[in-house]
């Protein structure tokens, strides 16, 4: 039996601005840091044997600083780099809902169809994310953390659950949320899902699922 755990990286300027991130490196805030500080604070007595991370640097530093707390190696993973937005990369939620008008409405009601201007559909974020996954269990029997992006993780959480990618929608997961799944006799059982009760003590309001 081993545990995956999935966490999403601290805040950046760009989740508050709401602004696209995709491929783009944007490193994590102050208020970022200090999520991951407390993180690691949380986990620090969770038996972690290995962090993978996506090599962007927003996920890169928040896997460094849970590491920091465990004897642990940080292995950055291109299965979990951030979906590819495409020309949407480095444009606020506005100008897109603008300059984009049907494919972003698509993108809301209908989100598995979508294949983003030179960039990435969810099929293709699932096809390498989801073979990282079956390779930490395969690996691994204690608990593996997958430290990555926002749509990265809720496309791993459908597909563990056995769901398409319609399901995009239903599911929220904040920074530095995280969401634990037990494999056991080749199932994943959701255990723990969003986790961020170790944030309390950060005032600031809540963002959007962004």
């Amino acid at each position: 039996m081993s545990t995956i755990m999935l966490i999403r990286h601290g805040d950046t300027d760009w989740n508050v601005e709401e602004i696209f991130r995709g491929r783009a490196d944007v490193e994590l805030n102050e208020t970022g840091i200090k999520q991951a500080q407390l993180l690691a604070k949380y986990l620090e007595d969770v038996p972690i044997e290995m962090v993978y991370s996506s090599p962007l640097k927003r996920a890169l530093k928040t896997a460094e600083i849970i590491a920091s707390s465990h004897n642990a190696y940080v292995i950055p993973s291109q299965e979990l780099i951030d979906f590819d937005y495409g020309k949407w990369q480095g444009l606020s939620h506005e100008v897109v809902k603008d300059r984009y008008k049907t494919l972003y409405e698509e993108w809301l009601k209908k989100p598995h169809l979508v294949k983003m201007p030179e960039g990435e559909s969810l099929d293709d974020v699932r096809k390498r994310a989801v073979s990282l996954v079956d390779r930490a269990t395969a690996t691994h029997e204690e608990t593996v953390a997958l430290v990555s992006h926002r749509v990265i993780h809720k496309v791993i959480i459908s597909a563990l659950l056995g769901l398409d990618n319609s399901h995009f929608w239903n599911i929220k997961l904040d920074t530095c949320g995280i969401t634990t799944f037990i494999y056991s006799e080749k199932r994943f059982i959701l255990e723990k899902h969003n986790d961020t009760s170790f944030l309390k003590s950060i005032d600031r309001p809540a963002l959007n699922d962004f």
